[in-house]
Parts: structure tokens; C-alpha cells; sequence
């Protein structure tokens, strides 16, 4: 079981840096007069349910 961690611990050690030196984040982009700069969209549900 040790041995099974060690490894799991070295490989997740190996993959950090594996695709080179990090980058930094690209800028944003503004958006455009005709863009809005905020949407929101989505459902929210909530209930008890309860059976005697």
C-alpha cells in the first residue's frame, strides 16, 4: 500500500511543469458597444418532498 502511494505521489509530482515553463493568462478582451458586459441565465429549484 506504501509502495502504491509513493508512486501515485511521484507521478502527480512528474506532471506538474510537463508542458513547459508557465505562461502568464492571455489580456481580456473588451467587449464591443453593441455587447452587453454582463449576462446572467440559469434555473434554481428547492423542495421537500415527504410521504407518510
Amino acid at each position: 500500500m506504501k509502495r502504491a502511494i509513493a508512486i501515485v505521489m511521484l507521478l502527480t509530482l512528474a506532471a506538474c511543469g510537463a508542458d513547459g515553463e508557465p505562461k502568464p493568462p492571455h489580456p481580456r478582451q473588451q467587449p464591443s458597444v453593441t455587447e452587453p458586459g454582463v449576462s446572467i441565465s440559469g434555473s434554481a429549484e428547492f423542495g421537500v418532498v415527504k410521504k407518510f
